[in-house]
This record gives C-alpha cells, sequence and structure tokens, in this order.
C-alpha cells in the first residue's frame, strides 16, 4: 500500500505533467496564430484554485514577517523608552536628594551662631564597623583647615571630636565610645562632671557628688574645660539617676541630644585665632 510520501510524489508529476501539456499546447496554437479559447479558459480555470492557494500563502507569509519585523520594532521602541525613562528617574532622584541635602544644610548652619566660632560643613561618608567602636568619617581634612582635637556637632548638640586629620577625610569619635570624655555641667545647678561613652547608645555623667541635685530632663552642656569642646554647646540630656549609700559620686545616665545612629551632614568647630579674638573686641 502506497505511503503518504508516495501518493505526494504522484501528485506533484501530475500537476507537472498538466502544466507541461499545457504550455506545449498554447505555444503550438501561438506558433500557427490561433487561439483556442475554449482551451485556454479550461486551463485557468484548472488552475486558478492553485493560484489562489499559492497567492494566499504568499500574502499570509508576507503578513507573519510584516507583523514580525513590527513587533520587533515595538519591542526595540520600547527599550528605548525604558532606559529613557529609567534615566530620567535617577536624574529626579538625585536632584531631590541634592535639594534635601541643601535643605538640611541650611537648617543646620541656620541654628548655630556662627558669629560665636568658624565652622565647617562637612559629610558623613563612612561608620567603623567594629560593635565596640563609636566612629564616624567625613570627607573635609587639612586641605578644609581640619585638625586633631576640633569639636565636631549638628544644630541638636556635640556627636563627637576629630581625632585624625589627613587631606580630604578625617576620623570623628563619638561621644558614647569609651574613649570620648567631655567635660560638662548641669545648665540649671551649673554643676560639673564629665561626661563618657559607654560603648552603647547612651553616655554616663561622672564625679557629680552624690548630694547634687539631679534630676531626669536636666540639660547636660559642655564646660569648655579641656580646649576641645567650646562651652555652652549641647551635649544632652539625663534619663537616669542612682544614688547609693556609701558612694561619693552619682550614677547618671546621659542620651545624646544628637541623633548620633542617623548623622549625614555634621559642622566641624574650627579654633578661634586670636587675630579673630581682637577684632571682635575691637568691634
Amino acid at each position: 500500500m502506497p505511503n503518504r510520501r508516495t501518493k505526494g510524489k504522484n501528485l506533484l508529476i501530475i500537476l507537472a505533467g498538466i502544466v507541461l501539456v499545457s504550455l506545449m499546447l498554447m505555444t503550438i496554437n501561438i506558433r500557427h496564430g490561433k487561439s483556442n479559447l475554449f482551451f485556454e479558459s479550461v486551463v485557468v480555470r484548472a488552475f486558478s484554485p492553485v493560484q489562489s492557494l499559492f497567492t494566499n500563502a504568499v500574502d499570509s507569509i508576507s503578513d507573519v514577517f510584516d507583523h514580525y519585523f513590527f513587533l520587533v520594532g515595538v519591542s526595540r521602541e520600547n527599550e528605548r523608552l525604558l532606559l529613557e525613562i529609567d534615566r530620567l528617574s535617577r536624574a529626579t532622584n538625585e536632584l531631590l536628594e541634592k535639594n534635601k541635602q541643601r535643605e538640611r544644610i541650611e537648617k543646620l548652619i541656620g541654628n548655630v551662631d556662627q558669629k560665636e566660632r568658624p565652622l565647617v560643613t562637612a559629610e558623613v561618608i563612612g561608620r567603623d564597623a567594629t560593635q565596640w567602636s563609636k566612629m564616624v568619617f567625613i570627607n573635609k581634612g587639612t586641605n578644609d583647615k581640619i585638625e586633631e582635637n576640633l569639636a565636631v556637632m549638628t544644630d541638636a548638640g556635640i556627636i563627637g571630636h576629630i581625632i585624625h586629620a589627613s587631606a580630604g577625610t578625617s576620623k570623628v569619635l563619638l561621644i558614647t565610645d569609651s574613649r570620648s570624655a567631655v567635660d560638662s555641667l548641669f545648665q540649671e545647678t551649673r554643676e560639673p562632671g564629665v561626661t563618657v561613652g559607654t560603648g552603647k547608645d547612651v553616655c554616663e555623667m561622672k564625679f557629680v557628688p552624690i548630694e547634687a541635685n539631679v534630676k531626669t530632663g536636666d540639660r547636660v552642656l559642655s564646660s569648655g574645660l579641656g580646649g576641645v569642646f567650646p562651652k555652652g554647646l549641647m551635649v544632652g540630656r539625663v534619663v537616669d539617676v542612682v544614688k547609693k549609700k556609701q558612694e561619693l559620686f552619682q550614677h547618671i545616665t546621659v542620651t545624646p541630644s544628637a541623633d548620633l545612629s542617623r548623622l549625614e551632614e555634621v559642622l566641624v568647630v574650627l579654633p578661634v585665632k586670636e587675630n579673630d579674638l581682637v577684632v571682635e573686641e575691637d568691634s
């Protein structure tokens, strides 16, 4: 029993034979100057379905390719638009971030009296990774007149002091670091003490006599002693007071007034030169 492939070949041979015979007959008629309209009509009718099928197939294939190339063009245009949207989005975010930073710096500077002390604005660019150390890095250094043992603050208060300065960066030891000590006093009673870091998120006020009147909520300021922190800068507030019998000093916990976990821009307090003091006195 013949298979499908054999049947297909036979059909093609028959069609080819019909076409060949038709062409031969048409050629003979043309040579003799005769025209057999009946024969031509039969041939046209016989091959009309085949021609229509072929034409439709070609048109369908053409439509498929046209649709494919259209989709390719749309895809490329979509990719271009997505890239443009991404670029505009990044540009918008950068602009918003710059505006936010400018607003923070204006607020930072606006809340500090720069007439009393010269200040340099700096940006926090890094933090120390160790758990027992509390330090940050800023993007200003000796090129900006930054040197060791200068106080660093925000508009809320002291955050620490410079312990190392290079040409373009500096390292700041935060007041919560266990190596930090700030000569301080209570704003209300003027009782002196030393605010030291604990290595955690709070500080302790040391060397405050047991009989001193201290309560939660009291404000702690820098006393100006020691030569690092100018007098009158906000250090923090008292959050806990413990008095133990037979002890000379109270156990006082102070929380920094500045949020040390969210530092972005800070102010470095530059030293006041003697010439500046003379000018201020003369004025």
